[in-house]
């Protein structure tokens, strides 16, 4: 599957594919500076991908999708696939980029990934400090909800109802 947002493009690709690869240590990279409110130590970055590998997103049970941008590898996102719904994990746009619409290319295309994969809804969670991250999913109709995870990291929580008629009951499985 390949969604186009001209000039966006999202594929699907494995963790370890060069680009995708490499993106998702700047996304971590960004994740630790932003946390820290420093520039990394030597082998910082490297410790926090071991600590939250990505290897897992691939199928069946998961899914990354590479965004470029006129051609060039410029954002990410993946999804974990969980017994009715999908979690929403890797956003990523390479910050030259924010602002031309690559956040709402690779939200599309994860929620149609996760429709495919018969997902009623998508869940998410994120830190405070991500501010423009928490915006972009409000814009898109994610809602806040409460915890539905213990990650060390997160502060907050979203899900999208993919489906129409899904209703409250679904949202406690």
């Amino acid at each position: 599957m390949t969604d186009t947002h001209a000039p966006w493009t999202t594929t699907p690709v494995p963790p370890d594919h060069p680009d995708a690869a490499r993106l998702l240590y700047d996304y971590l990279e960004e994740m630790v500076v932003r946390y820290h409110r420093r520039p990394t130590d030597p082998g910082e970055v490297a410790a926090a991908m071991a600590e939250s590998p990505s290897d897992d997103l691939v199928a069946p049970g998961g899914i990354l999708l590479l965004a470029t941008y006129d051609g060039q590898p410029a954002g990410c996102a993946g999804l974990r696939f969980r017994p009715g719904w999908a979690e929403l994990t890797r956003v990523y746009v390479r910050p030259a980029l924010r602002g031309h619409g690559g956040g709402a290319a690779l939200l599309a295309a994860a929620e149609e990934c996760a429709r495919a994969a018969g997902a009623d809804r998508i869940r998410l969670d994120t830190r405070g400090d991500l501010v423009e991250a928490r915006a972009l999913y409000t814009r898109h109709g994610y809602r806040e909800i409460p915890a539905y995870s213990h990650d060390r990291y997160a502060e907050h929580w979203f899900e999208r109802l993919l489906r129409p008629g899904v209703d409250e009951d679904a949202r406690a499985r």
